[in-house]
């Protein structure tokens, strides 16, 4: 199936005529910034000392939600009832105290080339993240600058219910004047597709972790690239195929 055809099964599914492209909804970790590996590490370890069962392939499925909701997850699936309040907000400074530690996160590759390309063509880009990691969200000013208005950065810290539920993409929509057809999403979790697609967003994925691409299929994204890179590579073309249907 071709991006055109792709993107006509989203049209007819959401009963729209054509998107109306305003801007490009992105997810930070794995997306804007390869953090992943360091989030990994950090909530495996913190998990598995608290007595969790959580390895780093639970991070990468977990991925998009808050951490609280993460260790409520975690805590019903192996417990069978809810972490304590004491023992989130405990995880949830441990986990960003570990992640402190680690060297500075690097962009990932070809992000800002892309983002820089998305403000030529006249989008809108915005942040729609899980995290409320302070050391890289205090990053983004310096390591895309002229790229985002703080006002369209949606964190764990403006929404009750994280991803997979659509609630930060749907406030993404409301801060940007957006319908579901005006933005794309940017995302690598299956969760974080979730959460686009149940928006009613035409979701794109870029498989810059362990799993394997069908997850993120299965998860619902219309497209999966192979990387940022392999995204910034077709965006011209992509572009076209998204707003053909205006003719």
């Amino acid at each position: 199936m071709t991006n055109d055809d792709k993107l006509k099964q989203y049209l007819q599914l959401q009963g729209h005529n054509a998107l109306q492209l305003r801007a490009v909804l992105f997810d930070m970790d794995g997306v804007l910034f390869n953090s992943m590996p360091y989030h990994a590490e950090a909530w495996s370890q913190v998990m598995t000392n608290a007595g969790f069962n959580f390895s780093k392939e639970d991070v990468y499925m977990n991925e998009g939600r808050t951490g609280a909701d993460t260790i409520n997850t975690a805590s019903i699936a192996q417990f069978g009832h809810p972490a304590t309040q004491e023992l989130i907000d405990a995880l949830c400074k441990e986990k960003c105290d570990i992640f402190a530690t680690y060297p500075p996160t690097p962009r990932m590759e070809s992000a800002y080339e892309l983002l820089q390309k998305v403000k030529e063509y006249g989008l809108t880009p915005m942040i729609v993240t899980g995290s409320g990691t302070p050391t890289l969200l205090d990053r983004i000013q310096e390591n895309f600058p002229g790229i985002f208005n703080p006002a369209h950065i949606i964190t764990s810290f403006n929404v009750k219910r994280g991803k997979p539920f659509p609630d930060p993409y749907l406030l993404a929509l409301s801060k940007g004047n957006l319908n579901p057809n005006e933005a794309i999403v940017i995302e690598n979790a299956p969760l974080g597709v979730t959460a686009g697609v149940a928006a009613g967003l035409f979701t794109i994925a870029v498989n810059t972790g362990p799993l394997k691409e069908e997850i993120l299929s299965e998860a619902g994204a219309s497209i999966v690239y192979p990387s940022m890179q392999a995204l910034h590579d077709t965006w011209d073309e992509l572009y076209k195929t998204l707003t053909a249907t205006h003719a």
